[in-house]
């Protein structure tokens, strides 16, 4: 039995697999909210004592929201440490992995069905090309997926904590803003809950106190405000929120481009993470392509590469799986 984990800043997904063929069986899944638990070690106990898994574990492997290095990661937005290395010493039989949550999920794309991806362009994939995968959710994720021989081979990036680079007069006015409140504007601080969340309040023009927007209403909290302000945007009923979203979109398809030529993700490149099926309307619509296309002289190329957003929301989980049964 494998042990697998998505661990991020909002939510965990645990679950225990079957190891069959390349694309493990999930035999339980149970969602916990990461910031209830004060370490690693309390989260996963809960999950084993519910599913007394304990004694017939064979793999063991977490995605964690943060860098890695061996057995240990600092979590980008949970003030705790995540130590997997006394599991290994707890189960020395039975292999244990951590990686970074977008490394993990990376793992997922090569078993993903063709129900499970929501395609925007088909483009002309490449076989023997690299692909790459963002995600957007409490923070924003990058990773590459390098073609060796024919196989993926997964490596994790911090790429979402690199410099956002504004590309209109409303952008830059918008990173002027930040600038004044962060000191530095990383793709996190945009492209992210929390992001869509700065955007809100640059649209109505609130500044870092905040304020009141009629058509969703006071007192909202902020963990709930990026979800009302997508509901809002896609019905049409408050003009700024509707441009906060489109500011958004296009920001996650320039980001998404860069991302395709950093890597020459001509195999395809993946969007993950809760947000993007969330707005998957508005990612079908002209603007979010736009912008991925819009890097001249390498339109035309922009335009062969395949992209699709990944619609499981337990891509990770799976990643996670998959490394779990390979060890």
């Amino acid at each position: 039995m494998l042990l697998a984990g998505d661990i991020g800043g909002t939510k965990t997904l645990l679950g225990l697999f079957e190891p069959t063929g390349d694309r493990p069986r999930s035999l339980v899944v149970r969602e916990y909210a990461t910031l209830d638990f004060d370490s690693l070690d309390e989260l996963i106990q809960v999950f084993l004592d519910d599913t007394r898994a304990e004694p017939h574990l064979r793999g063991f492997c977490l995605g964690v929201a943060g860098p890695v290095t061996g057995l240990v990661a600092r979590l980008t937005n949970v003030p705790w440490l995540a130590d997997a290395s006394g599991f290994a010493e707890r189960w020395p039989e039975c292999a244990v992995r951590l990686l970074n949550d977008l490394e993990a999920m990376a793992h997922a794309v090569p078993v993903l069905e063709p129900e499970e991806l929501a395609v925007l362009q088909a483009g002309v994939p490449v076989p023997s090309g690299n692909a790459a995968l963002i995600a957007a959710g409490t923070g924003l994720g990058e990773a590459l997926l390098h073609n060796v021989r024919g196989t993926f081979v997964p490596s994790a990036s911090e790429g979402g904590h690199a410099d956002f680079a504004a590309r209109t007069p409303r952008e830059l006015a918008f990173v002027d803003s930040l600038t004044g409140i962060f000191g530095r504007v990383d793709l996190d601080r945009v492209i992210s809950g929390p992001g869509l969340a700065h955007l809100f309040r640059f649209t109505h023009g609130f500044g870092a106190t905040g304020g009141t927007c009629r058509a969703i209403g006071p007192g909202i909290d902020n963990g709930e405000l990026p979800a009302a302000i997508s509901a809002t945007a896609l019905a049409g009923r408050c003009e700024q929120c509707v441009e906060a979203v489109d500011m958004f979109v296009e920001a996650y398809g320039a980001a998404a481009g860069n991302l395709a030529l950093r890597s020459m993700a001509t195999a395809g490149l993946y969007i993950g993470g809760g947000i993007a099926p969330k707005l998957l309307p508005m990612l079908e619509k002209g603007p979010f392509l736009d912008a991925f296309r819009a890097k001249d002289p390498l339109v035309d190329l922009l335009r062969t590469i395949p992209v699709s957003v990944i619609l499981n929301p337990a891509a990770g989980l799976l990643g996670a799986a998959v490394v779990a049964a390979e060890e």
